[in-house]
C-alpha cells in the first residue's frame, strides 16, 4: 500500500541525502553560501533531518525529539560525519514511525495544522517526500557548483 511505497521513497532520497553529503570532495564546501544562493548544503541537510524529526518522529511517534528550527540554518561546520550520523538516525526514525502506521490513520487529518487548510496524514507525507525531494536536488546543484 501506500506505506511502503512512502518507506521507500524516504529511505532512497535520504540515502541518496547521506551520499550527497559523503560526495562532496572539500567538507568545507559543504557550509559556502554563495551569493543568490540562500542556504549550504549542510544547513540543508541539517533541515532536512529536523522537519522528518519534527512531523513524523516527534509529532506522529512521540520520539520527544525537540525541534530548534532556527540552528537547522544558522549553525555551521557541523562535522560531515556528524551530519551522516544524524541522516541516518533519521532514516531509522522515519521507518520505524511509518511501520506503525495503519491505513485508516493515513485517512486521519494530521495533528497539527502546518497550513491553512486541514488535511490527512497521507497528505501531508506525500508532501514531506517532495520537500526532501526539493532540498535534495538543491543540494546535489550545490554540490555540482561548488565542488569542482
Amino acid at each position: 500500500m501506500i506505506i511502503d511505497t512512502l518507506i521507500k521513497l524516504f529511505n532512497r532520497d535520504l540515502n541518496a541525502l547521506k551520499k550527497e553529503i559523503e560526495i562532496y570532495k572539500e567538507e568545507k564546501t559543504l557550509w559556502i553560501v554563495p551569493e543568490d544562493i540562500s542556504n549550504s548544503a549542510g544547513n540543508l541537510c541539517l533541515h532536512l533531518v529536523g522537519n522528518l524529526n519534527h512531523f513524523i518522529g516527534a509529532t506522529m511517534g512521540d520520539s520527544g525529539y525537540v525541534r530548534q528550527r532556527e540552528l537547522e540554518f544558522s549553525l555551521k561546520d557541523v562535522p560531515r560525519a556528524e551530519l551522516i550520523q544524524q541522516v541516518e538516525d533519521t532514516i531509522d526514525v522515519v521507518s520505524s514511525v511509518l511501520e506503525k502506521i495503519s491505513e485508516d490513520d493515513l485517512q486521519k487529518e494530521y495533528t497539527h495544522r502546518v497550513f491553512k487548510e486541514p488535511m490527512t496524514t497521507e497528505y501531508f507525507l506525500v508532501h514531506l517526500t517532495m520537500h526532501l525531494a526539493y532540498h535534495l536536488g538543491q543540494i546535489n546543484y550545490h554540490r555540482r557548483l561548488l565542488d569542482n
